[in-house]
């Protein structure tokens, strides 16, 4: 008999507010550590815009094809498993990237060492939410929906606040830049090193959660009927159109923000200083995130998809104006604060319907894959449009460059209007 089904024998099962807080700060936590603040730790240390874009916008890629393994983790050991063991072994690719920090040739050896960290991050999303279907009843699972995505964001506010700040804090105090972003990365690896226990002493084991899980013809992973069922959908093309481009003038202005907010006002940025980005930017940028994301479900909720997914849309895009007038004006930081908060509040409103959306289209047999499907198109849209964004930049300049983010945004919301938002028909397929 399997040791996780004795220990689920006599284990009752457990309130998921131990464990479903912990589990999506986990996912979060690598997330933005790996695609957000290795931009600002880069940018720190020496390396410009181009280089920084291009290549953490490439670190996307294995949230593009995570539905590749997708399948493997659906099938092979258990979603409890696959959780803990890329816990601890983002805990090693951390504090490895923390000690490649100190060697001469550091952005390519810590270049790749995120890459295998991204390969893992996306690993653990899939066994994530995975788990969080079989651990949870459906009431349960509408109910912990967004406290999931709060403490999501709380790994956030985290990682682009609390490390941010805490890097800059060093970097003011020892006068040693490398050292300070290798001490604010091991402090990721220890809280990983933690994490990891925590869970692999609280995760219950689902009854449905089945390493022994048999599949059909001898063994074979159905690849093909996952992806057929996937892309059989109707209006598929409008749908694949709307998460690839729903994003990208958002893709643009986010790989960027964080570079503007700290060069220096004679290269056109904002002049701010390290723990200056983690306060307006980390801290009080993503709480109004959370903020927006939060009221943006309850939106959804009172009047549905249909009748609010464009306005939210408008909601995320119209505050990237805000980044036109700093790029031309340069304000000083009182203005900054309010006007990152707003655009991050639009933000929050506009993902919400957006991955409200992708969970509508991630339905039938293998709905786990058919989200990893959906996340890594959505991934697509931001690593295509991150890797020239640092180019674009330094061709035309910060005022034009955001002037161009404002006009991407309009593909996106044009495909809206050919979007299947047959909500009725959804709800009961959910059901």
């Amino acid at each position: 008999m399997n040791s996780d089904n004795i220990t689920s024998e006599k284990t009752p099962p457990k309130n998921p507010w131990w464990y479903i807080p912990t589990l999506y700060y986990a996912e979060g936590l690598p997330y933005v550590i790996i695609n957000s603040v290795s931009v600002i730790m880069y940018k720190k240390m020496g390396i410009d815009n181009t280089q920084i874009a291009f290549w953490t916008s490439l670190l996307y890629l294995p949230w593009v094809i995570k539905m590749l393994w997708g399948p493997f983790v659906d099938i092979y050991s258990t979603k409890r498993n696959w959780v803990i063991y890329t816990q601890i072994a983002m805990m090693i690719c951390l504090g490895t990237a923390a000690f490649s920090l100190q060697l001469p040739n550091f952005f390519l050896i810590s270049l790749g060492i995120f890459t295998i960290g991204a390969f893992i991050s996306a690993t653990h999303d899939i066994a994530a939410d995975g788990f969080y279907m079989l651990a949870l009843n459906p009431e349960q699972q509408a109910l912990y929906a967004g406290i999931r995505s709060v403490f999501y964001r709380m790994a956030v506010i985290f990682g682009t606040g609390v490390l941010v700040v805490f890097a800059g804090l060093m970097e003011e105090n020892i006068g040693n830049i490398p050292l300070s972003w290798s001490l604010t990365l091991a402090s990721s690896a220890v809280i990983f090193a933690g994490l990891f226990l925590y869970h692999r002493l609280i995760l219950p084991f689902p009854d449905s959660d089945n390493q022994n899980r048999e599949v059909e013809d001898n063994n074979k992973i159905p690849f093909v009927d996952i992806i057929n069922s996937y892309f059989k959908q109707p209006k598929i093309l409008a749908i694949v159109a709307f998460i690839l481009f729903y994003r990208f003038g958002e893709a643009m202005l986010l790989k960027l923000v964080s570079p503007f907010l700290l060069d220096p006002i004679s290269e056109g940025g904002l002049g701010l200083k390290t723990t200056e980005v983690g306060l307006v930017y980390g801290t009080v940028g993503t709480l109004s995130l959370i903020i927006g994301g939060i009221v943006g479900g309850a939106i959804v909720a009172k009047y549905g998809l249909k009748k609010t997914i464009f306005p939210l849309a408008l909601a995320l895009n119209l505050p990237n104006l805000f980044y036109v007038y700093m790029a031309y004006n340069q304000p000083s930081i009182y203005l900054v604060y309010p006007l990152v908060s707003l655009e991050q509040f639009g933000y929050g409103l506009g993902f919400t319907s957006f991955m409200i959306y992708l969970m509508y289209v991630s339905q039938g047999e293998y709905k786990t894959s058919h989200y990893a499907i959906s996340t890594g198109i959505m991934a697509l849209g931001m690593m295509v449009p991150g890797m020239v964004s640092g180019k674009l930049q330094e061709l035309v300049n910060y005022p034009l460059f955001f002037v161009i983010v404002c006009l991407l945004t309009i593909p996106g919301m044009l495909t809206i209007s050919f979007l299947p938002l047959a909500e009725e028909k959804a709800e009961e397929q959910r059901r």
